[in-house]
């Protein structure tokens, strides 16, 4: 028997699309909603976007327009994310049932369901998209080289960090995560712009002090909240 629908708080909770009628969902471009803060944030499949959000007993409102990059998309991509933010636009009700959160519109007609977006770590393998470079900035990876990251279910993290191979002693906890200072082999990598980006991951690593996955993309945080690195999720993982 399913469990009677429900209208619990949303601030805190994370999701990932998991229908939206009358569109084709395209799986390797998830979209994702995050409550928090009275802010509505993540990604239509394409861009990420942020919108106001308002609750009051099983009402819910998007107010405004959602702020969003602009970069361009495959057609079932953007098709997708076009009807994604629609139907926040035209949310006006809203249900937990099953455990997948429902947006209505005014009639009660569904206008989007969504899953819980898992958090957990363990058995999970990324790989890097961007790393904080420890100047001020975010930078893409060096052409060609490849940045990876394993959490193992024994709380050893480990991956490639671009030429040499490391392991890193991990604790998380709900957004918490912490890793140790990495222990790495000594190969002498070619050129000095990937010797470089390896310091800055494995600096970047022990700066971590939150993480947040949505859909196919991990953001890794600092206390300060800034980004660490920003990585992409494996396929199987």
């Amino acid at each position: 028997m399913q469990p009677a629908p429900d209208t619990p708080p949303l601030d805190g909770t994370a999701w990932v699309l998991a229908a939206l009628p009358g569109a084709e969902l395209v799986p390797a471009a998830p979209a994702t909603l995050r409550f928090e803060g009275g802010r509505a944030a993540g990604s239509d499949g394409c861009n990420r976007y942020t919108v106001a959000y308002t609750t009051q007993g099983d009402t819910i409102g998007f107010p405004g327009s959602a702020a969003s990059t602009r970069m361009a998309c495959p057609p079932e991509v953007m098709g997708q994310a076009d009807a994604f933010l629609a139907a926040l636009a035209g949310a006006r009700r809203y249900r937990v049932e099953g455990g997948r959160l429902q947006l209505m519109a005014a009639d009660g007609s569904l206008r989007a369901a969504l899953a819980p977006q898992p958090q957990l770590l363990a058995g999970t393998s990324w790989t890097a998209t961007a790393i904080h470079n420890g100047k001020g900035a975010v930078a893409s990876l060096v052409p060609g080289s490849t940045v990876t990251l394993t959490f193992g279910a024994d709380g050893q993290a480990s991956g490639s960090a671009g030429c040499n191979r490391y392991t890193a002693r991990y604790e998380a906890e709900g957004s918490s995560l912490r890793f140790q200072p990495a222990a790495a082999t000594r190969r002498m990598c070619p050129g000095e712009a990937l010797m470089a980006q390896e310091q800055a991951f494995l600096k970047a690593l022990e700066s971590v002090a939150t993480a947040r996955v949505e859909g196919q993309r991990l953001e890794l945080r600092t206390a300060s909240g800034s980004l660490a690195a920003t990585l992409q999720r494996d396929g199987g993982s």
